[in-house]
């Protein structure tokens, strides 16, 4: 068994890596000359190196010598354009699709991380479920439901595809943010009635890996979600009162949050670095949930994300002190 792992250098990917290392697991590395190897130094010694990107089908095709499995977890939350959604996320997922059919007798399983915002909002009285029809709201979403698509409808080998809500851990530059407002004593909540899933990243590493091999997960899309149901109010209270620190009120009505994703948009188009928030964001951040269903996936493979927002943010905020980023 070889696994080839893409975006390991990210935050998903490399807690992915430490679960794929942690039990062992021969894996080689997708990785461009230009990528941050920060959070995988430890492994590159016992790993293999095979350079390419997903948007290059020939360096796809030499990589997939001698593999067995793939996880494909590079993907693109942020854009300038939204195009660049539909370059790496679906054109950049056909082009794994490509490459795995080029090695059909060898290529046993992909394992396929998607998006909660493939399917589309939720509310916690009715979570999301993998038999409803998708409804993605942002282009984000309907990216990565085409890339969902691209493995659905092509892919030769067997494939498992999974739909993980908001992803939070050690290593997380976006939490971070809500950390740094904490410590100067500011308590934001944005949308304050909306609810959602939460996946601890360590949990979802796990998932990645046990349904490389399980055979009931097989043809398969699983949300891969903690049972918890949390709104991001409850997330600021959790975070100031382990820090131990007061904090005022700071709600963000939803009618602020256009200005707000806007003012990111063109900051973005002035310095050419995307960020998260921009306007095509709005449209998850207006939603009335993110609530998602884990059932089918404990029920098959027996994973349950059981790390809770409580231990989740005492781990990450520890993190975050050990490596002074906060």
């Amino acid at each position: 068994m070889k696994i080839l792992l893409t975006g390991a250098s990210g935050f998903v990917g490399s807690h992915i890596l430490d679960s794929l290392r942690g039990r062992g697991l021969a894996t080689a590395l997708l990785l461009r000359p230009t990528s941050n190897t920060r959070f995988i130094a430890s492994h590159l010694s016992e790993v293999e190196l095979r350079p390419g990107s997903i948007g290059d089908p020939e360096s796809l095709r030499q990589a997939m010598a001698g593999i067995t499995h793939v996880v494909h977890c590079a993907g693109a939350t942020k854009a300038r354009r939204l195009e660049e959604f539909y370059d790496t996320n679906q054109a950049g997922t056909r082009n794994i699709v490509s490459a795995v059919n080029g090695r059909a007798d060898q290529v046993q399983r992909v394992v396929h991380i998607s998006s909660i915002a493939a399917a589309g909002p939720a509310l916690r009285e009715k979570p999301a479920r993998e038999e409803d029809t998708p409804q993605p709201v942002s282009a984000y979403g309907k990216s990565k439901l085409a890339g969902e698509m691209e493995v659905r409808e092509h892919c030769r080998a067997d494939y498992v595809i999974l739909r993980p809500p908001p992803v939070y851990g050690p290593r997380d530059a976006e939490l971070l943010r809500l950390f740094q407002a904490v410590k100067i004593h500011l308590l934001p909540s944005m949308n304050a009635k909306q609810a959602f899933s939460l996946v601890f990243v360590r949990d979802l590493a796990e998932a990645v890996v046990t349904c490389l091999t399980n055979l009931a997960a097989a043809g398969r899309t699983y949300f891969v979600a903690s049972r918890e149901v949390l709104t991001a109010r409850n997330i600021a209270e959790e975070i100031a009162s382990q820090m131990n620190v007061w904090t005022l009120p700071l709600p963000l009505p939803t009618a602020l949050l256009w200005p707000l994703c806007l003012a990111q948009e063109f900051a973005s188009r002035l310095n050419g670095k995307p960020n998260v928030l921009s306007l095509q964001k709005f449209a998850e951040l207006r939603a009335p949930g993110w609530v998602c269903a884990p059932t089918r996936l404990e029920s098959e493979t027996g994973c349950i994300c059981a790390t809770t927002l409580k231990s989740g943010i005492a781990e990450t905020l520890n993190w975050y002190r050990q490596h002074h980023w906060l």
